[in-house]
């Protein structure tokens, strides 16, 4: 059994999240330069450059990539060999979340659901935890804008619908979003599992870096067409028109009951901020 401190944890998850609100990730800037250089709209250019431009200020200044600094989603890679010692996972991450939140002067967004009443230090997290074999920890987060959560949507599909309907619903719902999600989007699609798990998978799916190949040949298929047709809607940046609406669409599939075909769509903004620690 391997024990790592719960302080050390407590600590280092800080400084990511501090780190992944300030800063782009790297894929991202280098998504955004891409659609900056393809770009035929000028309107769409210029959104692209204030953009680019924003996430240079913020790294040079050590500000928030955005005002909305997103709900703390974290994805735990565990290991069944790891024990943390002086506290627990849950607990951890909250104290980090509330750390960060304070040290970093991060709006805290985080409410009662019928009050409305703010909680005051952006918790409570959401925590999706994965038990493997061995000794590692690995914590990804994923701060996610109000924006782009409110355009994302679930469906349960009869198998007949097949891949065209997958695909329909994907469009329909990105049509749909327009400008809301603040585009240039990222689109996760989780299509499989059940009613709980496809919304996961989807949001996970956001956690890939752009530009990396997907691993299942189905799924990397989906992805290309998918990409293609939602450009092609010319929602552009900023939803003022043009050809780079969205970057990237990552999909991830798992098994289902033959009765079922649920698809999940959850959107991220432009301002793709995600970033993980190991232990």
């Amino acid at each position: 059994m391997r024990l790592v401190p719960a302080d050390t944890v407590r600590q280092r998850v800080t400084e990511l999240i501090l780190a992944v609100s300030r800063e782009l990730p790297p894929d991202v800037a280098r998504a955004l330069a891409a659609a900056h250089e393809r770009e035929r709209s000028p309107r769409g250019r210029e959104i692209l450059r204030q953009l680019r431009e924003n996430a240079a200020c913020a790294a040079a200044e050590g500000l928030p990539l955005c005002q909305d600094t997103g709900s703390a989603v974290f994805f735990v890679t565990h290991g069944e060999d790891v024990r943390l010692t002086g506290g627990t996972l849950r607990d951890t991450l909250t104290r980090a979340t509330a750390d960060a939140y304070r040290m970093g002067y991060l709006r805290n967004s985080m409410c009662h659901p019928l009050t409305r009443a703010n909680t005051g230090d952006n918790t409570p997290i959401v925590l999706h935890l994965d038990l493997v074999p061995g000794d590692g920890l690995t914590v990804r987060f994923l701060p996610k804008g109000g924006g782009a959560e409110n355009m994302s949507a679930c469906a349960m599909f009869a198998p007949a619908k097949g891949r065209e309907g997958v695909k329909n619903f994907v469009r329909r719902v990105v049509a749909e979003a327009g400008p809301n999600p603040c585009p240039p989007v990222i689109v996760g699609v989780g299509v499989g599992g059940t009613f709980d798990l496809a919304p996961s998978l989807a949001k996970e799916a956001l956690l890939r870096p752009l530009g990396s190949p997907n691993p299942d040949a189905d799924a990397a298929l989906l992805e290309q067409e998918l990409l293609a047709e939602l450009n092609a809607l010319g929602i552009g940046p900023g939803g003022l028109g043009g050809d780079c609406g969205c970057l990237a669409v990552h999909v991830r599939l798992h098994p289902c009951h033959i009765a079922s075909l649920p698809v999940a769509v959850n959107i991220q903004c432009n301002s793709a901020r995600h970033g993980e620690v190991s232990f």
